[in-house]
Parts: C-alpha cells; sequence; structure tokens
C-alpha cells in the first residue's frame, strides 16, 4: 500500500465536486464529509409521500453515514475501530439525541474524539448530517 493515495470508491455515491472518498497520508486515512446518500442519489432516512410531504429521519440518515464511513475505510484497509477523530455536522441541534443514540451503537468511550456542531445548510435540502473521520491505521 502506497504511503499516500486517494479514491473515489466505485459502488458508493460520487462525490459532488473534484474530491476523493479518502485520502491517505502515511498512517492517516481522511474520509471527506459522508452523507447518507446512496449511489443513485437517494438519501436513506427520508420518505416523500403521495401529497409531496417530506419526513426526514436522523437515527436512519446517521446509520447510513457511519456505514458509509464504514465502508469508505475499508477499501482503504481500515475498519471503524481506527477511527480517532470525528466531525459531524447536523443541520437541527433538536437532532442531536437521535444522532447520539445511534453513534452509540457504533461507537462508545474508547473510540474517537468527536465534535459535533450546527451548519446552516448541508448540500442538499433532505441532508440533516454529514460527518468526517480521520483514521489511523499504520501501513
Amino acid at each position: 500500500m502506497k504511503t499516500t493515495e486517494a479514491a473515489v470508491i466505485p459502488g458508493k455515491a460520487k462525490p459532488r465536486g473534484r474530491f476523493p472518498h479518502f485520502r491517505r497520508a502515511g498512517d492517516f486515512i481522511f474520509v471527506s464529509g459522508t452523507s447518507s446518500r446512496r449511489p443513485d442519489n437517494s438519501f436513506e432516512g427520508v420518505q416523500v409521500d403521495a401529497m409531496g410531504t417530506t419526513s426526514l429521519d436522523i437515527r436512519a440518515q446517521t446509520r447510513a453515514v457511519i456505514e458509509n464511513i464504514r465502508d469508505i475505510l475499508a477499501s482503504a484497509g481500515a475498519d471503524l475501530s481506527d477511527v480517532v477523530e470525528v466531525s459531524a455536522f447536523l443541520v437541527n441541534m433538536n437532532d442531536f439525541g437521535g444522532y447520539n443514540e445511534v453513534y452509540g451503537q457504533f461507537f462508545d468511550e474508547t473510540g474517537p474524539a468527536r465534535t459535533t456542531v450546527a451548519v446552516h445548510q448541508l448540500p442538499h435540502p433532505h441532508l440533516l448530517i454529514e460527518i468526517k473521520a480521520i483514521a489511523y491505521k499504520p501501513l
């Protein structure tokens, strides 16, 4: 494995810009901001009924984001246990409880350092959350 590499992962949602899903720098893997977007550009945790009413589910979106990060890390030869830092961006801090509940199903107090902030908006109106991560996986 090279000490530096960057990749867009086949089978994952293509980034909405010219950047990779991850970038390795030595023993560190930097995962770009990741959402619940699927490869077909739909979103996990979004339901639109026949009347056009949209329901957004922070728990489903959080789970999908972390699973997307897990898949990206796997392509770089790492896994969630290698994550040392997480930065999470929520559109609404009222979603903190649901996000925190699902996050706790993947990580505990021995896991990564974490920062969670509220942002005005994310790249799509159906997104409630985006997470970026740093993993440490010696070559």
